[in-house]
């Protein structure tokens, strides 16, 4: 039978041996990367929604080039400044001579948020000064709730909201806890037979970026008789979530749709400022916005591509460079750098060719299409059904061909799109609307706006068991003639002249000289 003393030493032992790797392992920071990569993806099921501008539901690919100094041993290597979106499962890490044993990311950080967190269930000091005397007293409380929602203590008094009291107070930490970063971290546990210089690569999948096509394009101003032609711009706007800026990167941009796993949203570090639940200190515009007391606020909207204009004759900021003017002038004066494009499989790669700065909670507009002279057809469009009566103004739609014969013939990511036409005053904008992706070959449709000038009134003349009879009449106040198609979304009865089947809907297409007007008749079948 083992005796209480030799039971202790055995005890004693094990520790000994089971702290000996502890002691020995060595820590070893790299605090930022020497080289960075980023390859941004689309928010898969954003649509014509703009980028989220809290946190970006796209992702990114991440690679990052960093030296270090690696012992002999086991070694604890911390890699500071990785995103804060990054999914652990996904990390990478090459170049280390006996590889990974472990790695874990640190998701809490040095902040209030962070403070407190760390400091739940411990002891920490709270001043107070009393206003009316100016004196100060100083305890000893325990934190039981927080951070999110407030903080709550227990002092001697019992139980106490932080600034809740109407008392200025301070609440102090006896010292940073040893796991808590000031930036997002993953650190890997490895071993090396000998101290050398190593030369690591870390790639890893994270969240809270995006990106989309912002289009400009500019009408111009044709001699009579020759075909219509607009100039064709786009920015590429890269959106950066997350509180970690990529300075001097190569960035890249995916356009498509790549099959990926899902998974559960990662949790982003514990980080920021205290949000409390009462104010008794505070004017009312003192009082940060609270959900529950007023409307949401609508979210920020992307940067449109008219916000790099320079109104005012100021000095601007494209990819890295700076130029006067008015960007309104389109192409020329913001093509300085434009991104390449390259094919990645049946998706569509975009290159930006000079290193670029992805700003944290920014976004970076880079020009990715310059395509002067498209050729293009201005269509005036309606649907029968969506007007009766009085006359109502026509839509009108910008369309043209993706082919090298119209002036394109390049793959078109989706995006907003701004058209502006020229006037006395210069280029104004016409309207916005959305292009959706579209390939070689695809036909493209900007649709601009509506036109008073050109009207549509569709009236029943009489009506049969089986038919009823209709008139469409098109007016054209503008000087010159128009195209116009309108779809008739029922079934015809008979023949119409001018109507013919267009993605299985018949459809009228008229030219109406100026200031003239065209009638259609036509028989709708009764069910």
């Amino acid at each position: 039978m083992m005796t209480l003393s030799r039971l202790l030493s055995c005890l004693a032992l094990l520790l000994a041996s089971q702290a000996a790797p502890l002691a020995a392992q060595q820590l070893v920071v790299s605090d930022r990367p020497e080289d960075v990569s980023i390859t941004i993806y689309r928010a898969p099921d954003r649509g014509e929604a703009p980028i989220n501008a809290d946190w970006p539901q796209g992702y990114a690919l991440i690679t990052e080039t960093r030296t270090i100094s690696l012992p002999a041993g086991d070694s604890m290597v911390r890699f500071e400044g990785v995103s804060e979106g990054m999914f652990p499962e996904s990390a990478i890490v090459t170049g280390l001579p006996d590889g990974v044993r472990e790695k874990n990311r640190d998701a809490r950080l040095l902040s209030p948020q962070g403070l407190v967190d760390a400091y739940l269930k411990r002891e920490v000091s709270i001043t107070r000064t009393d206003q009316a005397t100016g004196r100060s007293r100083t305890q000893n409380v325990f934190i039981t709730a927080g951070p999110d929602g407030g903080v709550i203590f227990e002092s001697d008094e019992g139980f106490e909201a932080l600034r809740c009291t109407g008392l200025p107070e301070r609440m102090t930490f006896a010292k940073v806890p040893a796991d808590l970063s000031p930036k997002p971290t993953l650190s890997v546990l490895t071993t090396a037979s000998r101290a050398m210089t190593a030369t690591l690569t870390l790639t890893y999948l994270a969240s809270g970026f995006d990106w989309q096509a912002n289009y400009v394009a500019t009408v111009k101003q044709q001699p009579s008789g020759e075909a219509p032609k607009m100039d064709l711009f786009a920015w590429l706007t890269v959106a950066n979530g997350g509180n970690q800026s990529f300075e001097n990167a190569n960035m890249m941009a995916i356009a498509g749709e790549p099959n990926r796993e899902g998974r559960e949203d990662q949790v982003r570090p514990t980080g920021g400022a205290l949000q409390m639940r009462c104010w008794p200190m505070q004017r009312t515009d003192q009082v940060p916005y609270n959900p529950g007391y007023l409307s949401a606020y609508p979210p920020a909207p992307p940067p449109a591509p008219m916000a790099m204009m320079d109104a005012a004759g100021e000095t601007i900021m494209v990819t890295a460079r700076r130029r006067n003017g008015n960007m309104l002038e389109l192409a020329s004066p913001v093509a300085a750098v434009v991104a390449e494009q390259e094919n990645l499989g049946d998706l569509k790669l975009y290159r930006v060719p000079e290193r670029v700065t992805v700003s944290a909670k920014g976004q970076k507009q880079v020009a990715m299409i310059v395509q002067p002279d498209v050729r293009y057809d201005r269509v005036y469009v309606a649907s029968a059904g969506d007007y009766s009566g009085d006359s109502a103004p026509l839509s009108y739609i910008l369309r043209s061909n993706n082919d090298e014969k119209s002036g394109l013939g390049i793959p078109l990511p989706a995006g907003k799109v701004a058209v502006f036409e020229n006037s006395p005053l210069g280029p104004l904008l016409a309207g916005e609307g959305n292009l959706p992706d579209r390939a070689i070959g695809n036909e493209v449709e900007i649709v601009v706006g509506q036109s008073s000038d050109v009207r549509l009134s569709v009236t029943e003349l009489r009506r049969t068991k089986s038919r009823s009879h209709w008139r469409a009449r098109i007016s054209n106040a503008r000087d010159h003639p128009v195209d116009v198609e309108m779809e008739i979304a029922y079934e015809i009865a008979g023949r119409a002249k001018g109507v013919e089947m267009i993605d299985g809907i018949p459809t009228w297409r008229v030219t109406v000289p100026a200031h003239d007007e065209a009638a259609l008749d036509y028989s709708i079948k009764l069910r």
